[in-house]
């Protein structure tokens, strides 16, 4: 399996990596088997998710599904951020070669560490 346009773009040019100091949530999550590793980071306001950032440590789906992962959360409700799947990533993201679908995974382990900051 190849890597779809939107891989290569997210690749190419991030969405809403770096630190976010106001942050009211953050998580850090760390795949033991590879490495990689995954902060987010959410300003949350009126229930409602303002701002996410992120930085990632290793293979290059994991910092894709950081920066999908974003785009897909920004402006949603805390609910509605719970509902994201693994799946949902991996569509979004245009599908990912199976043994790499630990990205999405970290990525999802790591928006619900955030979010559980949050009850």
């Amino acid at each position: 399996m190849s890597y779809s346009a939107k891989f290569k773009d997210h690749l190419a040019h991030p969405r809403n990596a770096g630190e976010l100091p106001d942050a009211n949530a953050i998580a850090d999550e760390t795949n033991p088997v590879c490495g990689d590793r995954l902060r987010l980071a959410l300003i949350v306001k009126n229930n409602r998710i303002e701002t996410a950032r992120y930085l990632a440590y290793g293979c290059p789906p994991t910092l894709v599904c950081g920066s999908v992962l974003t785009e897909l959360i920004s402006g949603k409700t805390i609910e509605e951020a719970k509902q994201l799947t693994r799946t949902d990533l991996l569509n979004a993201i245009g599908g990912l070669p199976s043994r790499k679908h630990h990205a999405a995974a970290l990525a999802i382990e790591t928006l619900d560490s955030a979010l559980a900051q949050l009850a």
